[in-house]
């Protein structure tokens, strides 16, 4: 009996490898259904390769390309935000929810209320969420399983551990393109060099939430409402090598860490198959953990990381708007609109004038609070009061 599953963001770094696996174990897996955002020969060939039932891209302006390239198919195809929604909500065993961003939210909640296991990768859609997320899930038959690497392994951990037994978590970051640059040299560095990201294979959203440390940020609250720790029972470490994803702190002293290579593959293997018919990777040695080095976040240099913090801790609807504000001032940078350092600069000013707000309980709150952090980014990076 094949596990049927459903790729949100088929064509992006997440879908790309999941379409892999499946590929490789077609006795294993059937494709319910697979999105994009805009890339409609990407999408077709995502549902070709797939052998999906169904592939939705939400760009209405790209669905004349998608009914092309599927013509003479049994391929269903459609186009629209609502599209989308009907491929998340169509019953499959597994939703991958590897939309980018705020727009992975509505879509991931529509596979959360059909019951389906949630592959999480997107984690904003949990971040602007929060409690609201998790209620969600509650009410369903849904399950998370998230397959980031550092929360995948400690996920993994967590499953042989006693909850009474733990004391922290720790989250690893390898530093990203900048480690070991000053605040005063990150002025000038630009989104070609923010890209090269030393050792992961990412997307140009999550490359430079790495390289910023705002994406350790977005997995420190992820990893609170995943795994109900307070903030200041997880910790952060900068560990280049990225060979250590998540470790496990007990009260009595021991620790439990999850040792690996690199490879998203891995942890995507395991929600995918989640059993022992994984497919197996090569290990590590002896000689490859002697190399391990562990550095304390420069949070002078890279405030993301603080900020981060300092919102969960403040509660309401700081988690939420660190997310919008930092992937708002992040495609600004990618637009060579703004500077590097621009991106925490906003990410703290738009927490400060958020105030005491609540967190939001609905997808009408969340767009309230995009387009307020919208219009004070336009209102800050104005040529009178730029924040660049």
């Amino acid at each position: 009996m094949t596990t049927s599953v459903t790729l949100l963001g088929a064509t992006g770094s997440i879908g790309r490898q999941t379409a892999d696996i499946v590929a490789a174990h077609p006795d294993e897996f059937s494709v319910v259904a697979v999105t994009a955002h805009r890339s409609s020969q990407k999408l077709a060939e995502a549902a070709l390769r797939t052998k999906a039932g169904f592939a939705a891209i939400a760009d209405e302006s790209a669905y004349r390309g998608l009914q092309k390239a599927l013509s003479g198919t049994s391929i269903e195809c459609a186009a629209g935000d609502q599209a989308v929604i009907e491929a998340a909500s169509r019953q499959a065993d597994k939703v991958v929810a590897g939309i980018s961003g705020t727009a992975g939210l509505a879509p991931t909640l529509a596979a959360v209320a059909s019951g389906a296991n949630i592959l999480l990768a997107n984690k904003e859609a949990l971040v602007v969420a929060g409690e609201w997320f998790r209620r969600e899930v509650g009410k369903s038959k849904a399950r998370l399983l998230p397959v980031d690497s550092e929360h995948n392994a400690l996920f993994r951990l967590l499953e042989k551990i006693p909850p009474s037994q733990v004391a922290k978590l720790v989250l690893t970051a390898s530093g990203g393109p900048f480690l070991g640059f000053s605040a005063d040299a990150l002025e000038s560095v630009t989104p070609e060099q923010a890209l090269k990201h030393p050792i992961w294979s990412m997307g140009r959203k999550n490359a430079i939430d790495s390289a910023t440390l705002a994406n350790k940020g977005l997995e420190l609250i992820e990893a609170h409402f995943l795994f109900d720790m307070p903030e200041d029972a997880i910790e952060t470490w900068i560990h280049p090598q990225s060979l250590l994803h998540g470790m496990v702190i007990c009260h009595d002293g021991t620790s439990f860490g999850h040792f690996s290579r690199p490879d998203m593959n891995l942890s995507l293997a395991h929600a995918l198959f989640y059993s022992d018919s994984a497919p197996a990777s090569e290990p590590l040695s002896l000689h490859d953990l002697s190399r391990c080095e562990f550095l304390e976040p420069d949070t002078a240099a890279f405030p993301a990381l603080r900020l981060a913090r300092s919102a969960l801790r403040s509660g309401g609807a700081a988690p939420a708007v660190f997310s919008i504000a930092n992937e708002i001032a992040v495609e600004a940078f990618l637009a060579q609109r703004i500077g590097f350092n621009a991106i925490h600069r906003f990410i703290d000013q738009a927490i400060a004038a958020s105030g005491a707000q609540a967190a939001p309980q609905g997808l009408d709150e969340v767009a309230a609070l995009q387009a307020e952090t919208t219009r004070l980014f336009a209102q800050s990076n104005s040529p009178a009061r730029g924040i660049a």
